[in-house]
């Protein structure tokens, strides 16, 4: 059976909050990405730490990816896939790729698994927005940054620039082992998931593993 451990929307919170300043300091986004469905509550909660004052919302866009698949059995819990399914993506025809262009994006998802998914992202971003740009004659460069709740520690299948990952625009707000996550958007029952965090939660996890 899997060994899960269970994260609280309090935590993701504070992750969040501690994780903001470093994003601030060191990429600055003017655009989010979040990677559904894990991306969506951390990219709102990420937002409005981020906010400066006298300055607008940071705008959140999204796009939908899928590489999990189910197993087997009655056992709700989900295998890394090997291949990366498009559920939802930008429409190149619409002002929401040119939006891009000359923009500092960050790209924000809960989990950095096997790595398939965000390289993915990345490469197929960048490549889109690279075709826009063209297409409309601009100069402008576009840089992508990437945030993660939780890394897991683990040797990756899939590949970030270099470039990226040197100029500290890879941020994890925790490195964890590999182990299964659950996280609380996921919950059918969020008291239940709560109670069960409290007793095996991804605190206790890392106070393991010190």
């Amino acid at each position: 059976m899997v060994e899960k451990y269970y994260v609280t929307y309090n935590q993701v919170h504070k992750l969040c909050q501690e994780a903001a300043p470093k994003i601030l300091d060191e990429f600055k986004p003017s655009l989010m990405i979040a990677i559904g469905g894990g991306g969506y509550v951390p990219a709102r909660i990420l937002r409005s730490f981020l906010k400066q004052p006298g300055a607008p919302n940071i705008p959140i866009q999204a796009i939908g990816l899928s590489l999990y698949e189910q197993l087997s059995g009655s056992d709700p819990v989900e295998a890394p896939g090997t291949k990366v399914t498009r559920t939802q993506w930008l429409d190149l025809s619409s002002l929401e790729m040119a939006n891009l262009i000359g923009k500092h994006v960050l790209i924000v998802d809960e989990v950095d698994d096997t790595r398939t998914t965000l390289d993915y992202a990345v490469k197929e971003l960048e490549k889109d927005v690279e075709t826009a740009r063209k297409e409309q004659g601009r100069s402008e460069k576009t840089t992508f940054s990437i945030f993660v709740l939780h890394n897991k520690d683990k040797p990756k299948k899939g590949q970030l620039p270099a470039e990226m990952l040197e100029n500290g625009r890879y941020i994890a707000a925790v490195t964890v082992p590999d182990v299964w996550i659950c996280y609380p958007w996921e919950a059918q029952d969020i008291d239940e998931h709560d109670s069960l965090a409290a007793k095996k939660g991804i605190k206790e996890l890392l106070a393991e593993h010190r």
